[in-house]
């Protein structure tokens, strides 16, 4: 059995849900430890975890780590935490003041380009980072299948004796891409999001308004002129999928732009 180690982390990071075999389904969970450290929480079944250890994103929690990540997973970051010793610490912390606090932490996190996050994970296998994009182009909205491959809706059907049977889980119908540029581009670079909160707010308004284009259009929206409008200072979570081992947008950080920003 590989070392425990007991970490303090501050959760920013919370994907769309994924079907998984072997735990029913998984979220890409990040966050930064209380030493100013990137840390992966894999695996976690969130949505099967019982309430008091449902955390949301800027809300610290205490949790077990095995410092050895999952198998083949050789990403620096990545720790399975060991959900039955996980605590959370309070509420997550305000957005009052401009994100003063949320900024207090995230500000003292180093800052990339994703060619130098690239570097890095060639050289160290670093795979979460913080990118301030110079100047966001676009968000692209492609049409994907709709429905799971076969082997997650045979997983989704299934009724377990002895657990509790499949959450439902909504496939989007779209990927959602951001279109922009860092400092060093010589070109504009397209990330994928995968951001729960962009998921949720699909579902919402694709109940809303009963068109799931109307609701891609609204995410457009949101997720462009609001998120990433000259009056914000966005940042982008960003991390590497496993494993294939691409740069993707796991959540964005949109503060107000301050006098001296």
């Amino acid at each position: 059995m590989s070392e425990i180690q007991r970490k303090k982390i501050l959760i920013t990071v919370m994907t769309y849900p994924h079907p998984s075999e072997p735990y029913k389904e998984l979220i890409c969970t990040a966050g930064i430890t209380e030493d100013n450290n990137w840390i992966r929480l894999y695996p976690v079944d969130y949505r099967y975890q019982p309430a008091q250890k449902r955390f949301r994103k800027y809300q610290w929690i205490e949790v077990d780590l095995e410092l050895q990540g999952s198998e083949n997973d050789n990403r620096l970051e990545s720790r399975k935490p060991i959900l039955e010793t996980l605590r959370i610490l309070g509420e997550p912390i305000s957005a009052k003041n401009n994100w003063e606090e949320r900024r207090r932490i995230v500000d003292k996190m180093p800052h990339c380009s994703v060619n130098q996050l690239q570097q890095l994970y060639d050289r160290d296998k670093i795979s979460l980072g913080i990118v301030r994009p110079k100047r966001v182009l676009d968000l692209i909205v492609e049409p994907t299948k709709e429905k799971w491959k076969p082997k997650w809706q045979y997983l989704f059907s299934q009724l377990h004796l002895f657990e509790k049977p499949q959450k439902p889980l909504r496939k989007l119908p779209f990927n959602f891409k951001y279109v922009f540029e860092c400092e060093d581009s010589t070109r504009p670079q397209q990330a994928t999001i995968l951001d729960w909160e962009l998921g949720v707010l699909f579902l919402k308004e694709s109940d809303k308004y009963g068109s799931d284009e109307a609701a891609a259009e609204s995410v457009k929206n949101k997720f462009l002129n609001e998120l990433c409008s000259s009056k914000k200072d966005t940042r982008f979570f960003m991390g590497t999928r496993f494993p294939y081992n691409l740069w993707m947008v796991l959540g964005v950080f949109w503060p107000p732009k301050t006098a001296g920003g």
